[in-house]
């Protein structure tokens, strides 16, 4: 039999599927709150949060429901690029033949985005993923790189997401000008107790499956060893639906849930 059968899932609901099951806590509320009026003001936006609280997850949810027609979105994770490098994948993803030399680059991204913005009336949005790996010269170019009829008018978005570390960085003198300019700034906690319970029986829904495989004892253990992480409470169900499938058990307890939480270097 196989193990998704087994528990009465259509699919492994904790790991990645062609089907990604989005659960709407109060945190992904608030973030999408904050994206939104980011897209109003335009200018740049700042998201971050520790690994597996679920940055990137929010980010693509909500880049896959902006009207096309209104947003030209532009997602890059490649944050380790040198700064011609980063020109040059920009120009890419803007449509663009990249040039030879970083100040060619530089022109023709200016004048594409203003053409999107002014003739197209189209936002680009710009999300750099994994911000804080991001080259200091990269940071230093951003501010200049998106300003506009002397820094009169915001064109596009552009949103850096990262670990908190990167508040750091912009925290240096050398990078003051863009920090003043970020006008939205919003930090991703982590689940509550309640939220996390929810978080597990809603994804468990997502695939179908409409009993109750973990126990509350299960679930209480799956939230303290998880400190309400997303990405670590994904990595604990899906290694107590493994073992319970060996064990050819149907209902998940705390004595598999610490199992578990051992067989993903956790405890």
């Amino acid at each position: 039999m196989d193990y998704t059968s087994r528990f009465g899932l259509d699919f492994n609901p904790f790991i990645k599927n062609s089907k990604e099951i989005i659960i709407e806590t109060s945190e992904y509320k608030e973030t999408l709150l904050r994206l939104n009026i980011l897209l109003e003001t335009r200018g740049f936006g700042l998201i971050t949060g520790s690994p597996g609280k679920g940055k990137t997850t929010i980010i693509r949810s909500w880049s896959k429901i902006l009207n096309p027609s209104l947003f030209k979105v532009i997602y890059s994770s490649l944050s380790t690029l040198t700064v011609a490098e980063f020109y040059k994948n920009l120009a890419q993803q803007l449509g663009l033949e990249p040039m030879m030399r970083k100040n060619d680059n530089f022109k023709i991204i200016q004048n594409e985005i203003t053409r999107y913005a002014v003739e197209k009336r189209i936002t680009p949005v710009i999300i750099i993923d994994e911000a804080n790996y991001i080259n200091n010269g990269i940071l230093n170019d951003l501010k200049i790189l998106f300003n506009f009829e002397m820094d009169s008018k915001d064109r596009a978005v552009v949103l850096l997401v990262g670990l908190p570390n990167i508040n750091n960085t912009l925290r240096l003198v050398s990078h003051e000008p863009l920090r003043q300019r970020i006008t939205m700034n919003y930090h991703l906690d982590g689940l509550n107790k309640e939220e996390a319970r929810s978080y597990i029986k809603n994804k468990l829904i997502g695939a179908n499956c409409h009993v109750n495989i973990f126990s509350e004892g299960a679930l209480e253990g799956i939230i303290n060893s998880s400190n309400g992480i997303p990405r670590i409470i994904n990595k604990i169900c899906n290694a107590c639906l493994l073992i319970g499938n060996n064990q050819n058990i149907t209902d998940i307890n705390n004595d598999i849930v610490m199992m578990a939480v051992n067989e993903t270097e956790l405890g």
